[in-house]
């Protein structure tokens, strides 16, 4: 029998039929498609329709969001009694998308130049969502890495223009960001928590920035309908928010099954989902 095989089988039922969710959620449909649903139009149409300046702003606008959930985390490490990232052990992934259709409604009504204060509202609001979900699969909040996974999950989302890496999947891609994620992890540990200046955390940072830039652009775009109102921009939010926690069920999942099983035997269960399992 194949190894992968055995792999598969080396899962309780519960388990295997949680990868095989996790699988789904990680391999759904794209953003693009999710919004181009909602708008019923192409984004790429909407994309070439968005003013020239609109690249520029999206790209700080994105920096700053997720130097803000960086602040955030690097601020509440260690700390237990941490409010903004101490949540139940089942995800309030509701709550989060009543707040962030609530910041969309306030885009859809002012349009692009909304931007600069909507993306980081909106990008740490989903940031607590993702740390809420990856407690709910028994992370420890307190820890660098954990924090550092929280924030990658926006850069899995999606990948840059310029990025190969999507069209071989989860770990391949998951695999591109976990040497920087280290590399991160590990001055922090060294230096301490003044260490967010430092050369790999900024790298770090540069590389989800550019990946989830790409989904910040579609959200945009999407938005950028004339007279699109709040309604549909509370939508679009909805849409964004709700990939992102599809996203981050599956990632974390997949390292709850991992800490149990080892990261090998859940590889190849995972790649044997849908040719062998499925069916």
């Amino acid at each position: 029998m194949e190894p992968s095989l055995l792999a598969a089988q080396a899962l309780s039922d519960e388990d295997l039929n949680a990868l095989r969710r996790a699988k789904h959620e990680l391999e759904s449909p794209a953003l693009a498609m999710k919004l181009a649903s909602i708008v019923g139009s192409p984004l790429e149409k909407l994309m070439s329709r968005m003013p020239a300046f609109a690249n520029e702003k999206v790209t700080d606008a994105t920096e700053l969001a997720l130097r803000k959930c960086l602040s955030i985390a690097l601020r509440t490490l260690g700390r237990r009694d941490a409010a903004p990232l101490i949540v139940p052990d089942r995800p309030s992934n509701l709550l989060h998308k009543f707040a962030v259709a609530t910041t969309g409604a306030a885009g859809g009504a002012f349009g692009l130049f909304a931007l600069p204060v909507e993306l980081p509202v909106t990008t740490t609001l989903m940031f607590r969502s993702i740390c809420d979900i990856a407690r709910s699969e028994g992370e420890d909040l307190s820890s660098i890495d954990t924090q550092l996974q929280c924030l990658t999950v926006l850069g899995m989302g999606g990948t840059s223009k310029a990025d190969d890496d999507a069209d071989f999947g989860y770990f391949i891609m998951r695999g591109a960001l976990a040497q920087a994620v280290s590399k991160a992890s590990s001055e922090i540990a060294t230096k301490g928590f003044t260490a967010h200046g430092s050369a790999a955390l900024l790298r770090l940072l540069n590389t989800i920035a550019a990946r989830f830039s790409v989904q910040v652009s579609e959200q945009i775009a999407a938005k950028s309908i004339p007279a699109i109102g709040a309604v549909l921009g509370a939508m679009v939010n909805t849409v964004f928010i709700d990939h992102f926690q599809q996203v981050a069920h599956g990632h974390f999942t997949v390292r709850r099954l991992e800490r149990q099983y080892g990261p090998e035997t859940i590889e190849a269960a995972y790649q044997t989902i849908d040719i062998a399992l499925d069916g």
